[in-house]
């Protein structure tokens, strides 16, 4: 097979075109594009549902992590 053509080279090419074989190229390229689209999608679904079950934490840490998160905000060298 030849060597893969790059974005712009395909550009060029489909500017060629008249716009109604603008149009069919387009209705072909759907199909295919939603297809891989779907494929890559296909992973997976991990829920994060019970994530933190088991995890006993006070009302203290949790005021206590948050004010480390927000001690240096706004910072003044941004």
């Amino acid at each position: 097979m030849g060597e893969a053509v790059t974005l712009e080279e395909a550009l060029a090419f489909v500017r060629q075109l008249s716009p109604v074989n603008k149009a069919r190229l387009i209705e072909r390229m759907v199909p295919e594009i939603e297809r891989e689209l779907r494929a890559a999608r296909s992973t997976p679904y991990v829920s994060l549902r019970g994530l933190w079950r088991g995890l006993d934490m006070t009302e203290d840490e949790i005021n206590q992590a948050r004010e480390e998160m927000w001690s240096e905000f706004p910072r003044e060298d941004v």
